[in-house]
């Protein structure tokens, strides 16, 4: 079977190959908005971690499961539940899933059976939250490290009645 024309029959005709690529020259962090290996850390700076803007999306699917007191209102307890989920995934070195929002309302008392101490003790840090970052960040850095590595399971076991311990109270 004869070959088509376009395919090459002797050496003359073959493609020819340039000069190769030198080798890339070793990248680094040198322009104003390349952070490189360590993330910078700071009073405002938060815990930054993998895709956190989906953990936006998956705090607004608990929306309708939320108890709110008198007062409350949703806007606030997703942006103040939602600084301590990223905070929770940040520390696992990975996007948020919705196990630490989960975990995030179940300690702060908005998915129900609330004590009135910490319904009490919520309304005025989570009031109008939602305007403000600071308040947020500080909402965030209440909950101990501790608490953020435990299991949903394991909040789920020990909530209600050591809620004051695993807020760090």
């Amino acid at each position: 079977m004869a070959a088509p024309e376009y395919v090459p029959t002797n050496i003359g005709q073959q493609p020819r190959h340039g000069l190769p690529y030198p080798p890339p020259r070793r990248w680094a962090a040198d322009r104003p908005a390349d952070l490189g290996p360590a993330q910078p850390r700071g009073v405002a700076f938060g815990n930054p971690g993998p895709d956190q803007g989906y953990g936006l999306k998956l705090a607004r699917r608990f929306v309708d499961r939320l108890v709110l007191a008198e007062g409350e209102h949703a806007d606030d307890a997703v942006a103040g539940c939602l600084g301590v989920a990223l905070r929770r995934a940040s520390l696992f070195g990975r996007a948020p899933v919705i196990h630490d929002f989960e975990v995030a309302f179940t300690l702060w008392g908005f998915l129900g059976d609330a004590p009135a101490e910490l319904v009490a003790l919520r309304r005025p840090l989570f009031e109008a939250v939602d305007h403000h970052y600071s308040d947020e960040r500080a909402l965030a850095n209440l909950v101990p490290e501790e608490t953020l590595r435990l299991t949903p399971a394991e909040v789920k076991r020990r909530w209600p009645a050591e809620w004051r311990q695993l807020l760090g109270l």
